[in-house]
Formats: structure tokens, sequence, C-alpha cells
């Protein structure tokens, strides 16, 4: 089997103290039912706090959330369990966080979430995406229409390529993405395939610009669940000006590297790629440092599956999301 990566993944390390947010705040951490039952076993003013905080779910249990916090976050910024018991003693959630999984049955994806501040970091500061880093034993069953990933998996792969040409601006290569993935889709459901023309897709983009609805956008997102008075806060006083300097070409690989190949899934492209634009134009309009901003959009959004289920359906629900809008948005 074959295991992909991105160049960095092995060298991420937790921060700790250092970190600038925290996984321990505004989460509740959910535990799965081995470290659950091995918590309330344990002895002690440890084991008694645990058994407090621990509350039964249908898949094990979750630690409440405590004035923000999790109860086992320390003043000095560490992990109480950790520090007592051991890395080994975590619960999958925080030994595997941010680390990301993506298995396929026959081939594995690994990658990093955007929502940690060190991983946020590391991954706008990457100068090349997925590579074959390593091939294991295990042999695993397919678990997806094969032709299918083969669309899927050459699209991605022309797309990624594309990102590196930076003879188009970053709201040109938006759109150009935004209008190769209907043409992806239009091979996906039974049509010729796909051919890769930036110039063409671009004049066809820019016949569909007006003036966008920015707007339309930020209330679309304040419309979904929020976590953190510090996002609400961002979104209410959203600058609107769109200022795409910064790393935003890597910021748009790790999108499509995250999220292009789950289309295995359902067949839908379009609304991923829609996901992928609205993101990025929204960081870019709420301004600010680029990797504060995608940290804490990815802790809203990307950690939220009931959000990005409703991105998802938005797609082709929302006027906020319509290709001529994001099209505007990018070009207008």
């Amino acid at each position: 089997m074959k295991v992909f990566m991105p160049q960095y993944y092995k060298a991420f390390r937790c921060i700790a103290s250092a970190c600038p947010d925290s996984c321990c705040k505004e989460w509740s951490v959910d535990v799965d039912p081995q470290a659950a039952a091995y918590y309330r076993s344990l002895e002690g003013a440890l084991g008694d706090h645990l058994r407090q905080v621990l509350q039964d779910t249908e898949d094990g249990a979750v630690m409440t959330i405590t004035d923000g916090r999790c109860p086992m976050w320390r003043q000095d910024g560490l992990c109480r369990i950790q520090a007592e018991l051991g890395h080994e003693a975590l619960c999958k959630t925080c030994q595997e966080f941010p680390r990301l999984r993506h298995d396929y049955g026959d081939f594995v994806e690994l990658g990093l979430a955007l929502s940690c501040p060190e991983a946020a970091r590391m991954i706008l500061n990457a100068e090349s995406g997925l590579f074959l880093q390593e091939e294991i034993s295990q042999v695993g069953e397919r678990e997806y229409d094969a032709d299918l990933m083969v669309t899927l998996r050459r699209s991605r792969q022309v797309v990624l390529n594309f990102l590196g040409d930076d003879s188009y601006s970053l709201p040109q290569a938006l759109a150009i993405l935004l209008l190769y993935a209907h043409d992806v889709q239009n091979e996906i459901d039974g049509g010729a395939e796909a051919f890769f023309d930036p110039a063409g897709c671009l004049d066809d983009a820019m016949g569909y610009a007006q003036k966008g609805d920015g707007q339309a956008l930020i209330d679309f997102f304040r419309g979904l669940e929020i976590l953190t008075e510090q996002w609400a806060n961002r979104l209410e006083n959203a600058p609107g000006v769109a200022d795409w300097n910064g790393n935003y070409r890597a910021l748009v690989r790790y999108f499509v590297e995250r999220y292009w190949l789950q289309a295995v899934a359902d067949y839908d492209l379009v609304c991923r790629v829609k996901f992928i634009v609205a993101a990025c134009v929204l960081i870019c309009r709420l301004g600010g440092d680029l990797a504060a901003t995608a940290q804490l959009f990815s802790k809203e959004i990307e950690n939220d599956p009931d959000n990005l289920d409703a991105i998802l359906d938005g797609a082709y629900a929302s006027p906020a999301l319509t290709d001529v809008n994001l099209l505007s948005l990018l070009l207008g």
C-alpha cells in the first residue's frame, strides 16, 4: 500500500505552551471508549477529576469544557494527563490532532489540519505538495469507484501543477479552477474527458464576472454555527476589501489536496471546489495575518462537520455561492 503525505508532515511537533491558540480551548474533546474506561479506572486525584468531567456518548465519552477550556489543560499550557501519565495515555483525538488520515482502502493520504497554528505555519510556508513518502506491506481493499478515482487523481494533479505557475494571479487561478471543476464534473457524469485550457477557462470566467456581493458571502458564513466570539467579531467587522498578498497558493494547494479526492464518496466535485473558492475569498476579505485568519477559519469551519455540510449543500442553494457571484468576487 502506498502512503502519500506532504513534505512537512513528519516534521510537525506540537509547540505546547508556546502555542498562540490551543486545541484545548473551546472544543469538547471526544474520548474513545478504551481511553474513557482507562481514565475512569484511575485512582487518586486525577482519576477523581476525570470521572467528574467525562460524559458518556454513543461513541465513548466527551471531555466537557469548563470556562472555555478542557479541564485537563493546566495553567502552564500543558496537559495534566500527558504530564502525569505520559503521551501514550492521551485519548486518540489528542494523540492524533492535527494529523489527518484519508484511507481509501488501497492507498492512504496523510496531512495536517489547518486549524492548528503550528500546522498552519508549516502549510502556508510549504513549497510543494504531496509526494510518495513510503510504501507499507499492509494490503487493503479498494473502497471506491476505480474509474472515478483515476479521473479525480489525474485532474487534481493537473490543478496542483497549475498552481505552481504564477503567470496567472491567484484570483485568476481560482476562477480557472472553478470552471475546470465543471469540466471534470461533466466527465464524472459521463461526458468527454476534461481538457485543461486555462486561457479558455479565464476567458469564459471573465464573461460571467459582474459586481460581486461580498457581503452576501460574509453573511452566509455568519449564518453557520459559530464557536468563538473572535470569529463572530471578524465576520461582523470584516473590511470586505480583497487583499491577495500572502502565500495564498499554498492555502489553495492545501484545500485541493485535502478535499478534491473526497468527491469519490458522492461523485460531486463542483460543490467541493466551490467550498475551496469561497474559503479563499472569505479568508482574503477578512484580512489580517493570513496564517492566523486561515487557522481561525479552519477551527470554525473545517472542524465542524455541520458547517462543512451546510457549505456543500449551499453550493447549489445559496446566492452567495453561485458561480456568477464567486467569479465576480474574483474578477469583477
